[in-house]
């Protein structure tokens, strides 16, 4: 019994393991090399749109998350507006476009 709990033990890391090196290949930016210089191109990082959005709101960055709405790819971004009067700070919920 204890040689199978192993055995499941290993390969469920193997398998933690292959998904995490797989997720990190997914990551890599895609290099064009059919013109005369490298152009890459890289997903646009919802944290960079969300400090941005934050900016221009004069708040702080809550959460920034990526999603899909109606078929496209969208940042949801959290961003805590300061209160007026010494209040409690807004919770403001702004989704964007990933493009």
């Amino acid at each position: 019994m204890k040689t199978l709990r192993s055995h499941f033990r290993t390969a469920t890391l193997a398998l933690c393991a292959a998904g995490l090196l797989a997720s990190q290949a997914m990551a890599m930016p895609v290099v064009a090399l059919g013109q005369s210089s490298p152009i890459v191109l890289a997903a646009s990082d919802c944290y960079a749109i969300g400090q941005q959005v934050a900016e221009q709101n004069g708040g702080t960055l809550a959460k920034a998350s990526q999603s899909t709405r109606g078929g496209q790819p969208v940042c949801v971004i959290v961003v805590l507006v300061p209160g007026k009067d010494g209040q409690r700070p807004r919770r403001s919920e702004i989704v964007v476009p990933q493009n």
